[in-house]
């Protein structure tokens, strides 16, 4: 499904990841850790079009898609769920919904768009119930979850999730990770780059490990699991922060427009 050959990608002052070689097939969970900083958001940046490789190859479904945007990778059916959840605080849960199906609302128009809406949020009891509340005032677990409902709204075939347990208590942790599973078992593919390593390789097939922006191990997640090299280093406690969303009126507003255009 998802191939990368030999990438390199970075920023202004030079490449973060180089040469990597990774793949997800169909219907598997494939997991990236590594140290903060390692490379791990470059590289899921990279996959759905917010960064432009500077060498090698990204293709998915055996179709080159370097020079893509973002929003064509969208209705190919790449969906990406950003590092600390970056959720529209300003509006409300449906409005936040209807922006992750933006990219396909001339092809699904109103009431296709509602429908999906309603098929996300079987998953998702707590948002069916806040429907119509602005979620500036969500705990992060609700944000979190939202941020996950949204991503899914494009119907999507690979799911990239970026430290989606980031921030969250270990009850929430394990709630989303359960969450995780369950897309799989659906036939969802989902790429997950996750600082809490020992959570992330319980759930997933096979894992890359990401240290200075190169890949120094790979294989199934199990074996990685009891690696001791990879215990002594990455399987301690997740790391956790504080993230705080941004509320702007005009911002708002501007979205609301964007979702009945």
């Amino acid at each position: 499904m998802l191939e990368l050959c030999r990438v390199s990608a970075g920023y202004a002052l030079g490449p973060v990841v180089w040469d990597l070689d990774l793949t997800v097939r169909p219907g598997e969970i494939v997991t990236l850790i590594g140290a903060n900083g390692a490379g791990k958001s470059t590289l899921v940046k990279t996959v759905s079009g917010l960064l432009t490789p500077s060498a090698g190859e990204v293709r998915y479904e055996g179709e080159r898609i370097d020079n893509r945007s973002p929003g064509a990778r969208v209705r190919l059916g790449i969906a990406h769920v950003p590092e600390g959840r970056q959720v529209f605080a300003g509006l409300t849960v449906a409005e936040n919904l209807r922006l992750g199906a933006y990219a396909h609302r001339k092809q699904l128009g109103v009431n296709g768009i509602d429908g999906r809406i309603r098929a996300v949020c079987e998953r998702f009891p707590v948002l069916a119930a806040r429907m119509n509340d602005v979620v500036g005032n969500f705990s992060g677990g609700q944000q979190q979850m939202l941020a996950i409902a949204r991503g899914l709204m494009s119907s999507p075939k690979l799911l990239i999730l970026d430290e989606p347990s980031l921030g969250l208590s270990p009850l929430l942790v394990q709630e989303v990770f359960s969450l995780i599973a369950g897309l799989r078992a659906q036939g969802l593919a989902v790429l997950l780059s996750e600082q809490n390593a020992r959570s992330a390789l319980s759930i997933s097939d096979r894992a890359y490990v990401i240290e200075s922006g190169r890949v120094v191990m790979q294989g199934r997640a199990i074996d990685l699991l009891h690696a001791p090299e990879v215990a002594e280093r990455y399987l301690g406690s997740a790391v956790v922060t504080n993230t705080a969303a941004a509320d702007s009126r005009n911002m708002a507003q501007r979205l609301r427009e964007l979702i009945w255009q």
